[in-house]
């Protein structure tokens, strides 16, 4: 008897690692997904895209239960994304709200970065506000630089930024990214906070405007080195994300 029982138990043990095994590759592969925020809550979905996405076709991609895009520009002082372009000038034939990110270096000069953003992305009709993507690279997260140093760096970015294109830039930040350098502080800019495991939650209570809550999807539409897109929400209805923030200055030719 104790040996059937011993038996029906290794069974049943290895029946819920396989399950869990399971569970996993269809996580990992992005068939399932961790979070899957209520489309009746947040009716209002987007995508933010970099060249980790490759060639991508603006008119499959948009046609995927999608409203916006967002779309990397620069990084630090000198780096352009090679798919900036191409990705800016097809997404704005597509029915897309779209907005230019940059990768914020904790290792330029927040005038440097705005230099490279501003000679990069030109503005255009219905734009959204510009990002400031504020996350640990490199060995930043073990060894963060020092608080008052990034705000310096950044208030200028922030200023440069809104003065250019005539509204408050967004800045996207990783709840711990947020905790350290943002909490309490920015208030007068709105959040685009990362939290791809749960329901996100700013640490001094406020409430955010972006929310990204997978880098797992599989959407149509590219073909890069990453299979993946990020997807993100916003909160508010249809109709707020219509009036949401446009350029107050004069755009361009």
């Amino acid at each position: 008897m104790k040996k059937k029982f011993r038996l029906w138990g290794s069974i049943a043990l290895a029946a819920v690692l396989l399950g869990g095994i399971l569970v996993f590759a269809l996580i990992w592969n992005g068939v399932l997904l961790l979070n899957n925020p209520s489309s009746q809550e947040y009716p209002v979905r987007g995508v933010d895209v970099s060249s980790y996405q490759g060639e991508i076709d603006w008119d499959v991609l948009a046609s995927q239960n999608i409203s916006f895009a967002f779309v990397k520009a620069t990084e630090g002082s000198s780096y352009v994304d090679p798919c900036f372009e191409y990705n800016y000038q097809q997404a704005q034939q597509t029915g897309l709200r779209i907005g230019a990110y940059h990768f914020f270096s904790y290792d330029s000069s927040g005038d440097t970065q705005a230099d490279n953003f501003i000679s990069t992305v030109y503005p255009v009709e219905n734009m959204l506000p510009p990002v400031i993507d504020l996350e640990f690279y490199g060995d930043k997260e073990k060894n963060p630089p020092e608080q008052s140093v990034v705000r310096q760096q950044l208030d200028v970015l922030l200023h440069r930024l809104e003065e250019h294109y005539g509204m408050k830039p967004i800045l996207y930040a990783t709840e711990k990214s947020y905790a350290l350098y943002l909490a309490g502080e920015y208030e007068e800019y709105d959040i685009w906070i990362r939290n791809v495991i749960s329901a996100p939650g700013l640490s001094d209570g406020r409430e955010w405007t972006f929310w990204q809550y997978t880098n797992r999807a599989r959407l149509d539409g590219y073909d890069g080195a990453e299979p993946y897109i990020d997807l993100n929400v916003f909160r508010g209805t249809a109709e707020e994300f219509e009036n949401y923030p446009k350029p107050t200055s004069l755009l361009n030719p």
